[in-house]
């Protein structure tokens, strides 16, 4: 091993409002704000945050010319529950490419897909 992970790190133009989002989907509170980043945590070895990128161009699912650039999985217990709870949050639904997958694709506020997954 080189190395551990200790964070992912999202672009986007609007740091603290893409923390609250994924603060509420996650459940993990935010744990550092520090002028134009944002940090949210599991309170054990997870972080996940936000940095402001004033040029950030969202990817379009399912556009090969405005790739993705990474998605998130996140796996739920009731999809059906989850899948409102992202909505009031402010996620939008993105067309699925597999019929028979087990899973949706969102975009968060920022334009970025995450799956939740079953």
């Amino acid at each position: 091993m080189i190395g551990r992970l200790s964070n992912v790190v999202l672009d986007c133009a609007d740091p603290q409002a893409l923390a609250r989002f994924y603060s509420e989907l996650l459940g993990w509170p935010i744990t550092r704000v520090d002028g134009d980043w944002v940090d949210i945590g599991d309170g054990k070895e997870f972080t996940l945050s936000f940095q402001h990128a004033p040029d950030h161009v969202p990817p379009r699912w399912p556009d090969p010319a405005h790739p993705q650039q990474f998605h998130l999985d996140i796996e739920v217990d009731d999809l059906e529950t989850a899948a409102a709870a992202v909505l009031a949050l402010g996620a939008t639904p993105l067309p699925v490419l597999e019929p028979e997958a087990h899973f949706r694709v969102y975009a968060d506020p920022a334009g970025h897909p995450f799956c939740l997954c079953w």
